[in-house]
């Protein structure tokens, strides 16, 4: 069955829900970073509220970038989401394994780290793209969204993400995740009847794991909240990286840096952080690249 994400409203449109079977797509990035069950967990947490994200925004150019910095030794966890529910994403340091907690789940927060920001950027295509950030608060991952609409947006919010691996060999059986919002002028009526139902909400990655198609699983959730569905996408990890966005980086080291890597080493070779995939530049190349910085008027002082 292909991922997809679900939007929909409830309780005569006086909320709104976004939900994500990312099952394939946290394998891949599972996959392509070789993530330990843990950078797995939360990586993938990240990616499928990163994916949900990228699907409100209305513009293909959009773009969604969210940042955990939690001072775990995991490293910063970095995700961008494209139009659709594109998204690429990578962990610093995507092998660390930690001890399984005494409730026998992976130790996400641990992971991740409690002692720094959240970070969400929305790059809509102005001249300064929308920051928001706020503080950890769990290092768990949904509830540090859910914190980050309610306070930074003024959107109260309920967020699930849940990540299922297999306890032998860390196979991804089931990713899944939820979003609920308030529309604005949400009677208090229509909260409480959905809060009413959130408790059979995290059974949703369990019913995933367990071969159940999200829209099943939906018309059981909000059942008798009056759901209705408005759109469907696809989501995929799907990295955008070009040899000509790597040319663009080598450019905007500076024409120093630039020949300097040229009269050292003759070659250069930059690998794509969220994908892995290795660009190779040989001299020729950096030449022609440094010649275009000269031509555009670099002047390095000395």
């Amino acid at each position: 069955m292909k991922d997809c994400i679900i939007h929909g409203m409830l309780e005569q449109r006086a909320l709104r829900f976004a939900a994500i079977d990312g099952t394939q797509l946290v394998r891949d990035a599972q996959n392509t970073h070789g993530l330990s069950r843990v950078a797995t967990a939360a990586l993938g947490r990240q990616l499928l509220m990163t994916a949900i994200c990228a699907t409100l925004c209305k513009n293909d150019g959009d773009t969604v970038t969210t940042v955990l910095a939690g001072g775990g030794p995991g490293g910063n966890l970095v995700c961008v989401g494209r139009h659709g529910g594109l998204v690429k994403g990578y962990a610093a340091d995507p092998s660390v394994e930690l001890p399984l907690r005494a409730d026998s789940k992976l130790d996400v927060r641990g992971y991740v780290g409690t002692s720094g920001k959240l970070t969400l950027i929305r790059d809509l295509g102005l001249k300064e793209p929308y920051v928001g950030m706020c503080n950890l608060i769990s290092g768990e991952i949904a509830e540090d969204f859910a914190q980050y609409f309610t306070a930074s947006e003024q959107t109260p919010s309920i967020v699930y993400l849940g990540v299922h691996e297999n306890a032998a060999d860390g196979f991804v059986t089931g990713a899944g995740g939820l979003l609920i919002q308030t529309m604005p002028d949400c009677p208090d009526e229509a909260i409480e009847h959905v809060m009413a139902a959130a408790d059979c909400i995290p059974t949703l990655g369990t019913r995933l794991a367990e071969g159940e198609s999200l829209d099943v699983i939906l018309a059981d959730l909000f059942d008798g909240l009056d759901a209705q569905t408005t759109d469907r996408f696809t989501p995929a990890f799907l990295c955008d990286c070009t040899r000509e966005r790597l040319e663009r980086a080598l450019l905007s080291i500076g024409e120093k840096e630039l020949r300097e890597i040229i009269e050292q080493d003759g070659e250069a070779e930059l690998t794509c952080q969220f994908c892995g995939k290795a660009y190779h530049f040989d001299r020729e190349e950096l030449e022609a690249l440094l010649s275009e910085a000269t031509d555009n008027g670099g002047t390095d002082e000395e």
